[in-house]
């Protein structure tokens, strides 16, 4: 059998793992114990994300003609896929926290939702939270004017409930004349 025929399965492989991703993220894992790896490993599964190893020749002939393209000049010595298809900050986040715990590990590069990050840029992508944090603080805002509007209604129906005066609205003071 011709090597590239056993090459194909692999490629193919490739191409399946980052159909539809949202994101992906090359690990350089060079000097990453086991123990550490399967912890990196596991979390990474927990969260939805693929961590794979394949050769780097045949990630640059799946990459071709992708959105994940510009990945290809990142593709030297030890690298390790991280591939999302939910939350596109999700694998550079848990990478990027496993880096600052273990120093054997960093991130080359990644693209996310499209666009491609050099080493600096998929750092930035790693410290934006996750949807559900984002999506919780925005509600947070928007509840806060509401729930203080409610608390100052209730304080003046309890007001006028003990029969004192509710408190005049504010109002511009009408000139005097002289």
């Amino acid at each position: 059998m011709a090597k590239v025929e056993l090459k194909q399965p692999v490629v193919q492989e490739i191409s399946e793992l980052i159909t539809d991703a949202k994101s992906v993220v090359l690990v350089d894992y060079r000097g990453i114990t086991v123990d550490d790896d399967t912890k990196l490993r596991k979390e990474l599964r927990e969260n939805g994300v693929s961590y794979k190893v394949f050769k780097n020749t045949l990630v640059k002939l799946a990459v071709k003609d992708t959105a994940f393209e510009a990945l290809s000049k990142d593709l030297e010595g030890p690298t390790a896929l991280a591939v999302s298809k939910t939350d596109p900050t999700t694998p550079a986040r848990i990478v990027s926290d496993y880096c600052k715990k273990i120093n054997a590990i960093s991130m080359k590069a990644g693209v996310v939702d499209g666009t491609y990050y050099d080493n600096k840029g998929i750092y930035v992508i790693a410290s934006i939270p996750g949807r559900e944090v984002l999506l919780s603080k925005f509600m947070g805002s928007i509840q806060s004017p509401i729930a203080n509007f409610a608390r100052v209604i209730k304080q003046i129906a309890e007001k006028k409930a003990e029969g004192g005066a509710a408190p005049a609205p504010a109002t511009e003071a009408a000139p005097t004349e002289a």
